[in-house]
């Protein structure tokens, strides 16, 4: 997918003092003409600072690192975690499109985003609060399909689920990330299934999941009372 800088751009670019410390910490920490590793952070901080990234911050972070701005516009270009458009200010909902999570039923939470936040990708919704768009895998296969909020992923997804996921941030709430079937992690959702193992380890492999799955029910609770 070819991604281009924002049309209207802003005419510079600062960290604020709190971040600068910070970014002065990313880079002390590589030897010297080895800055440039600290490229992805230092990109990644701007990107949290702003709500996206701009060629000010770009050109800024490269300028930092003793680089070629096109060698940080490389880095920024590739890697679908960073925004080179404004994007809500709630949250961006980015639902991975590849394989695993197509044949999982992407399209259909693709159609959820266009209903509930805008009818093509990278458009901010009419109360400025969410933007989405489609992206290549992020590597939750086994919980397809799946969409990345921020930095946090929501897999096991269904229509209604990211519905609710939406309505929730909407709310001010964080809704609990990870898998929203009840499962703990990758397990079937019907505990062991193909591992021959002793029947007592199995018990206390399943009770571990169980426990895992209240622990997480109680969060919900609790973060939506």
């Amino acid at each position: 997918m070819f991604r281009r800088l924002h049309a209207e751009q802003p005419e510079s670019f600062a960290f604020t003092p709190a971040n600068q410390a910070w970014a002065e910490r990313q880079v002390a920490k590589y030897p010297a003409g080895r800055q440039a590793s600290a490229i992805i952070p230092l990109l990644w901080r701007a990107q949290e600072q702003e709500g996206w990234l701009s060629r000010a911050a770009i050109e800024h972070v490269a300028a930092m690192l003793d680089m070629a701005s096109i060698r940080a516009l490389e880095v920024a270009t590739f890697y679908f975690m960073f925004q080179l458009q404004p994007v809500g200010s709630v949250a961006h909902v980015q639902v991975c499109g590849t394989t695993s999570c197509m044949i999982r039923g992407a399209e259909d939470l693709i159609a959820v985003c266009k209903k509930k936040i805008a009818g093509s990708p990278h458009k901010v919704s009419e109360d400025g609060k969410f933007s989405w768009e489609e992206v290549e895998c992020l590597g939750a296969c086994s919980n397809a399909p799946m969409a990345q909020i921020g930095k946090d992923y929501y897999e096991d997804l269904t229509v209604e689920r990211l519905a609710e996921v939406i309505e929730e941030l909407a709310d001010g709430k964080v809704p609990v990330p990870g898998p929203q079937n009840g499962r703990f992690a990758a397990e079937p959702v019907s505990g062991l299934t193909s591992l021959d193992v002793p029947e007592g380890e199995r018990q206390r492999h399943n009770a571990s999941v169980q426990l895992a799955v209240t622990l997480s029910d109680t969060v919900k609770r609790i973060d939506g009372s």
